[in-house]
């Protein structure tokens, strides 16, 4: 009789590896995918996401789900050293917020007292730390109401978290989101609010094992009073002149759960410019504070008031026309001679009519030629008739003219083809 081997009987090999052998493998080529690096590469969203959290602003970042916002917050608390605190609104009770009621020996006495959640409490433990408040956008209204409190004044139920704490939490469009809600406007309003995109290459690379590093802006020490004055001058200029943009509620109930002008708004326009003054910010990643705080219109008419700000003073460019510095860009070099007509228009002087001119014939030479033909125009009907004309005009005459004809053949062009229809 022929003897039987079982499975019991059969001798163990080396490469027949045990189930916790097998998931001690996986493990090791888990951390291998998870180790990566990052390397300093411009990007616009990710440095105003770094400086609204300097200057101790909430943000709210918008994109579609799997857009990586998560990711990018993560990554962040790691590159500030900062303990990261992750809660999902939608999945919580307004009184994980407002606080939960604990009632004492003598409450008539004592009263009762509101406890904070966990989470907050290890916060103020440690001092320090990135609260994100991910799924925003599917959070009830009352869970929304009682998350007011928590991200204007930073208290849940009688807890105060700490100055080192900042917040950010993210949002699906209500398209998009499981549940969604539209935003209430009071809390829309506490934040500056991010378009998050993708940006392919940092994708790409990302993917390969290098993302790009956060880190805070650097503030000149020597620049802040300057960034200061400078952000009040603005802010408060444009309101001076525009008091229907203090305070402008959406009809719209989308729009209102985004960023629109209000005093609070305002304020944090404000601390956003003086933070992007003071760390050199570009106007691309100022442009995305101003619109995310004030919404696009009132942001667009800031962002314009603070480059006329910048345009150097009309009786400067007068007193020396010979070694005026003008803007390279046509819209404010065309804004800087209309400005200097104007300054001659108001005080007409032989001397300050003559200097105009030389500033007309250095910024033809300097730039397009055709923006100085409104200016020109304009200065010469300034001319009073005891005044000689000066030579410089001269150089000018060509460049006026040859306008001029431009002009008319671009208008007969368009008569042709206006008949020929």
């Amino acid at each position: 009789m022929t003897a039987r081997t079982t499975f019991a009987d059969a001798p163990a090999t080396a490469d027949v590896l045990a189930p916790a052998s097998q998931l001690d493998v996986a493990g090791e080529l888990l951390a291998l995918l998870r180790d990566t690096t990052t390397e300093p590469r411009p990007d616009t969203q990710l440095e105003a996401l770094t400086l609204a959290v300097a200057a101790d602003i909430p943000v709210l970042l918008w994109g579609e789900p799997g857009i990586g916002k998560t990711a990018a917050l993560t990554q962040l608390a790691a590159s500030l050293e900062l303990p990261l605190t992750t809660v999902i609104a939608s999945v919580h009770e307004p009184s994980d917020f407002s606080g939960l009621p604990i009632v004492g020996d003598d409450p008539a006495a004592q009263g009762v007292p509101m406890a904070p959640p966990d989470w907050a409490v290890r916060l103020v433990r440690a001092g320090r730390g990135l609260l994100f408040l991910d799924e925003l956008s599917t959070a009830p209204p009352a869970v929304q109401a009682a998350l007011l409190r928590l991200v204007l004044e930073r208290r849940i139920g009688s807890l105060q978290l700490p100055p080192g704490v900042r917040i950010v939490a993210a949002a699906n469009p209500r398209s998009s989101a499981a549940d969604g809600w539209e935003l209430s406007p009071p809390l829309a309003n506490r934040f500056v609010h991010l378009q998050w995109t993708h940006d392919h290459e940092v994708v790409v690379r990302g993917l390969g094992g290098t993302w790009p590093l956060a880190t805070l802006p650097r503030l000149d020490p020597e620049r802040l009073s300057e960034a200061v004055g400078f952000a009040r001058r603005a802010v408060c200029g444009l309101l001076a002149a525009r008091a229907g943009l203090v305070h402008r509620l959406p009809s719209n109930e989308t729009r209102r759960g985004g960023p629109w002008p209000s005093p609070r708004s305002w304020e944090m326009s404000l601390r956003l410019i003086a933070f992007a003054t003071a760390a050199g910010s570009s106007r691309d990643v100022l442009s995305l504070l101003v619109r995310g705080t004030v919404g696009d219109g009132p942001g667009l008419e800031l962002l314009a008031s603070l480059d006329r700000m910048d345009l150097p003073d009309p009786e400067t460019l007068l007193a020396d026309p010979a070694n005026a510095a003008l803007p390279e860009r046509g819209d404010l070099r065309q804004a800087v001679l209309d400005g200097v007509v104007r300054a001659v228009r108001e005080r007409p002087e032989k001397s300050r009519w003559d200097a105009a001119w030389a500033l007309l014939v250095r910024a033809m030479e300097t730039g397009a030629p055709d923006l100085v033909v409104v200016p020109a125009t304009t200065l010469a009907s300034l001319r009073r008739e005891e005044w000689d004309v000066p030579a410089s005009i001269d150089r000018l005459a060509g460049a006026v003219s040859l306008s001029r004809r431009a002009d008319r053949v671009a208008a007969r062009t368009a008569s042709v083809a206006k008949a020929a229809r």
